[in-house]
C-alpha cells in the first residue's frame, strides 16, 4: 500500500483507534442482556478478529483474510439470531464506543459509523419476537 494513499483506516488513526475503539466496544457489548448471549467464548479471541475485520474494513491490512479467509461476516453470523432488535443494541454500543474515543466528532470516523450501520443491517438475519 502506498505510504500516500488515504483510507478511512488511516484517515482515522490505523491500529490505535482500532485497537480503542474495540477495546471502548466490548464491555458495553458484554453487559448488554441482548447481546452478551451472542458473544460466548473468549473475549479476548473475539477481540482480537474485530480488530482484524475492522482495519481491513476501514482499507487497512487485510489481516482477518490472511488469517480466516474472506470476511463472509453474514454467512459467518448465520449460526447467531441476530434480529433488528440485537442489530440496533450492537449499534448502540458501537455509537457509545465512538463517543468515548472521539471519533464521532471526525468526518471519517462518522464515515466509518455509517458503514457499520449498514453492516448491521445485513446481519439480520431473525425476526424479532413480539
Amino acid at each position: 500500500m502506498s505510504a500516500n494513499l488515504k483510507t478511512l483506516f488511516t484517515e482515522i488513526g490505523g491500529h490505535e483507534t482500532i485497537d480503542k475503539l474495540v477495546n471502548a466496544f466490548y464491555p458495553r457489548v458484554y453487559a448488554d442482556p441482548d447481546l452478551s448471549p451472542l458473544f460466548e467464548g473468549d473475549m479476548k479471541e473475539i477481540m482480537r478478529k474485530q480488530q482484524m475485520f475492522l482495519s481491513q474494513f476501514t482499507g487497512g491490512p487485510a489481516l482477518f483474510s490472511q488469517e480466516f479467509g474472506p470476511p463472509a461476516m453474514q454467512q459467518r453470523h448465520l449460526p447467531f439470531e441476530v434480529t433488528s432488535k440485537r442489530a440496533n443494541c450492537w449499534l448502540r454500543c458501537m455509537k457509545e464506543a465512538f463517543q468515548e474515543i472521539g471519533l464521532d466528532k471526525d468526518p471519517a470516523g462518522q464515515a466509518f459509523y455509517t458503514r457499520l450501520t449498514q453492516v448491521a443491517g445485513i446481519m439480520v438475519n431473525t425476526q424479532d419476537q413480539d
